[in-house]
């Protein structure tokens, strides 16, 4: 999104980073808890984090700070650790076997602006694995939005990017390995943040039938030459068939148009395109659907197990250089790394029914995904989302409604600029089970919106919005034209007011804001309620109101509070409250109306709730195996969006779905759902419920029963029956009133 172009207005304190500022004990101790400690909420990443700030080290702690342009201010936690002189290090032991680290760093820009290059050694045991390439050219940006790479306009942010590289062996649990200093010529200091390890499985192979990019048409797999005509050559003959992308670095001078394909890598660490036009630098690679004016959107599209790696160092809000683009309908982008590209995935509506999941989104100069111009039925889940030049998540409703969307089970960390999730107008909206964390400026963790052009009348703010079991640490910031804090949920009616949607927020964790927790600015709203909402730490208030608002308070507990009076507000009577359940800690009758007090942050780590999260669904993107009609596969079950469904093959009785659950899991429940659309009349689905340990011998868990789906009481079933050990769950459909074939839009199961 594009921000304000207020003028930039920051004092000499904000323009500088942070030096390193005291000698960091061999470990330390962290300055609050990491987005990965929630169990149920979030992503389920394939790698396992380990801080700098608690690993060995001789290295320096940048301090503690969460002031815009302040390197401590952008890292995980809010302060990493330098090394600045060779032989010094960070050094973690690993608690699950490795292959690969990915790691996030800093190094200092070149005094041109051009970019610095260097290389840091990773060491096992002391023995030497390989010097990891590392460089300033992804980051520092400078003076004020859209940014410059001029040192000249000041204002410097944007410090880190991340580098990954494979071991070539697996190191067992226990093994240290070390970040490393050889040499301080190339860059006079490494400041490390976190270093993500995991064991990456063998490449993918060719699927059966499928084209090769390589073999059939020719593309370059040492990346020495362009392969654009050659992927399109490919996709354009594939005709619905798989096209298979072996393991290689891949050069696109521009854009692959998807349509009606499966384009398939042999997983994102092997697999990687990428590449920039060398003289018309608006062209770069991406994969990208087909605009409703040149006859889209593009029908039925999969990308899979391959990374876009961009080469993207400035900021130009018109040019098209993102990893995914254009417009899909009843696409899925799956297992896919999006690195060094303008946006992640910006989307272009008109389009229905487009997800993301399993996916990793990285040190963008914009935004991470943003569903933009009637996006609707869509979703993003299971995602990380980490460095984003601006928001981390967004729909922007932009003259056309998007409607139906979900953010759900993401990890989105550190944006730069901006939310880290956010919708601008939509109707129809889910924001569930997201964790959030370390918000640098300008933006709140969750954002409700009236904003940014063409978001009113009938592109607003409508219908029903969920916001249900987030988790925000460390969310909300200073908005530098504003001169003042923003919430870490907040709620903007600039463009018109919120009064068409029921919002309700609920069993919401928010943890050490960075100002005030919740948060009204900017017009009226109404319709909002809060329920079953932990309040745990704010640097200034639990309520910051500056706009009159109607909400609903329902066991709403806050502790923590830095200013004694926990509500600032100066529209008296038009902020609305009405109370019911237990509420505590952020309630007065006389709120506070003054001058904006300077934060007050926690320097000691912030305690998670004492009642961890529920483990939540089981089934949410675990493997799910069933026959098909035509593109509804079983995938559609478990994805996290009610508005993509599985369908089986008609007239063709019985008919089932299997979901994996990794292990044997105690459950009692499935829940069951068709999309709640009123177009999918009320109908009654007859199936039982069979378990196995094993995957080969299946006994009943539930007897065969009819079901009934009704959209006007949410289209969803409930099952229930005694609690029991299960690793695998069957459903077997033999008859539905409404369709002759077994549907789910998805298959959620329950612990006991």
């Amino acid at each position: 999104m594009a921000r304000r172009t207020v003028p930039l207005l920051l004092s000499a304190a904000l323009t500088v980073a942070a030096v390193a500022v005291a000698v960091q004990a061999t470990p330390a101790q962290a300055a609050g808890p990491s987005p990965f400690d929630f169990p149920g909420r979030g992503a389920t990443v394939p790698f396992t984090e380990h801080e700098a700030l608690v690993s060995a080290s001789n290295g320096t702690s940048t301090g503690t700070s969460r002031l815009y342009g302040q390197l401590s201010s952008e890292a995980s936690g809010r302060e990493a650790v330098t090394l600045d002189a060779a032989g010094e290090y960070v050094e973690f032991t690993l608690t699950k076997p490795a292959n690969a680290v990915t790691f996030r760093y800093s190094i200092p820009d070149s005094p041109s602006g051009t970019g610095r290059d260097a290389s840091l050694d990773v060491r096992a045991n002391g023995t030497l694995v390989k010097s990891v390439p590392v460089t300033s050219r992804y980051g520092w940006y400078y003076g004020g939005y859209p940014f410059s790479n001029n040192p000249g306009d000041g204002s410097p942010h944007h410090f880190y990017d991340e580098a990954r590289t494979l071991f070539g062996t697996t190191y067992a649990a226990g093994t240290k390995i070390r970040l490393q200093v050889s040499s301080t010529a190339q860059s006079p200091s490494f400041t490390i943040d976190v270093a993500d390890f995991e064991n990456v499985p063998a490449p993918v192979a060719k699927p059966s039938g499928a084209i090769d990019v390589v073999a059939d048409y020719g593309a370059d797999p040492t990346g020495a030459r362009d392969s654009t005509a050659q992927f399109q050559a490919a996709v354009n003959a594939a005709a619905g068939r798989v096209v298979y992308v072996p393991q290689g670095n891949y050069t696109l001078y521009s854009h692959v148009i998807v349509d009606r394909v499966t384009l398939a890598g042999a997983g994102p660490w092997y697999t990687v395109l990428g590449g920039r036009h060398p003289t018309q630098r608006n062209l770069a690679a991406g994969i990208y659907g087909k605009y409703v004016s040149e006859g889209g959107p593009s029908q039925n599209v999969t990308v899979r197990d391959l990374a876009v790696i961009g080469d993207i160092r400035e900021r130009v809000d018109a040019d098209q250089v993102n990893a995914f683009g254009g417009a899909m309908s009843n696409s899925v982008i799956d297992n896919v790394w999006m690195q060094h590209t303008k946006v992640g995935a910006w989307m272009d509506g008109p389009m229905d029914r487009f997800t993301i999941r399993n996916s990793r989104i990285l040190d963008q100069t914009a935004d991470g995904v943003n569903f933009h111009i009637g996006v609707t039925n869509s979703a993003v889940t299971n995602t990380f989302v980490r460095n984003t030049g601006d928001d981390g998540l967004a729909m922007w409703a932009e003259n056309v409604p998007n409607a139906g969307n979900s953010f759900t089970h993401n990890t989105v960390v550190a944006p730069i600029l901006a939310n880290n999730i956010v919708s601008y107008g939509g109707r129809d909206i889910t924001i569930s089970d997201n964790v959030v964390s370390d918000t640098v400026t300008n933006g709140g963790g969750l954002h409700v919106a009236n904003r940014y052009p063409g978001v009113n009348g009938p592109t607003a703010v409508a219908g029903t919005w969920t916001l249900a079991r987030n988790t925000l640490l460390r969310a909300g910031n200073s908005d530098y034209n504003w001169q003042f804090g923003v919430g870490a949920i907040w709620f903007d009616a600039l463009n018109g007011p919120i009064t068409g949607a029921a919002i309700t927020i609920t069993d919401t964790d928010i943890l050490d804001s960075s100002y005030a927790a919740l948060h009204w600015i900017e017009g009226q709203s109404s319709g909002i309620t809060l329920s079953n909402i932990t309040i745990q730490g704010a640097g200034t208030y639990a309520l910051q109101v500056q706009a009159p608002s109607q909400v609903t308070f329902n066991n709403v507990r806050a502790s923590g509070i830095a200013q004694s009076n926990p509500i600032h507000n100066c529209v008296g009577s038009g902020f609305q409250i009405t109370r019911t359940g237990t509420n505590t800690g952020w309630y007065t009758d006389t709120p506070y109306c003054g001058p904006w007090p300077a934060p007050q942050w926690n320097t000691t780590p912030t305690t998670p709730p004492t009642t961890p999260p529920a483990s939540g669904n089981l089934a949410l993107n675990r493997p799910v195996t069933g026959g098909q009609a035509d593109v509804y596969g079983p995938g559609n079950a478990v994805d996290g969006n009610a508005n993509t469904y599985w369908e089986s093959p008609n007239n063709a009785w019985p008919q089932s779905l299997t979901v994996d659950l990794g292990q044997s899991r105690s459950v009692s429940r499935i829940e069951l759902k068709l999309p709640p659309a009123a177009a999918w009349a009320t109908r009654t689905q007859t199936l039982s419920v069979l378990g196995s340990s094993d995957g080969g011998s299946f006994s009943t868990v539930k007897s065969s029963a009819g079901y009934t789906f009704n959209p006007a009481s949410g289209n969803a079933a409930t099952i229930t029956f005694p609690a029991t050990s299960q690793r695998f769950l069957r459903l077997t459909f033999t008859g539905n009133t409404g369709w002759p074939a077994g549907q789910v839009s998805e298959f959620e199961v329950y612990a006991s």
